[in-house]
């Protein structure tokens, strides 16, 4: 149960910039703080750095070609029973990280 709130002063550039940084990956800050917090209990210490590419490859980076034949490989695995069900990944990441 999330029942506690972290406060930290930061530089206002930072904070923004990692802020934009962790918009563009789709992930909260709260879980990005969560999952950090957790990390440090398993590892009992700093776990590992977190980064992501120079040009972050995303659907506004994608040519319209590409971003439509990533959709129908997706599609394709996914009626061919390739794929796992989105809750079923995310219960096996948070059992990882409890």
């Amino acid at each position: 149960m999330k029942d506690s709130t972290v406060s930290a002063r930061v530089e206002n550039d930072i904070k923004t910039q990692a802020e934009d940084i962790l918009q563009k990956l789709g992930i909260p800050v709260s879980v990005v703080i969560n999952s950090l917090y957790r990390q440090i209990i398993f590892t009992n210490g700093i776990p590992f750095s977190l980064t992501i590419p120079e040009v972050p490859n995303t659907i506004d980076s994608m040519s319209n070609e590409e971003l439509i034949a990533r959709l129908q490989h997706s599609y394709a695995q996914a009626l061919e029973g390739k794929g796992r069900p989105f809750s079923e990944v995310f219960d096996d990441i948070e059992g990882i990280l409890k």
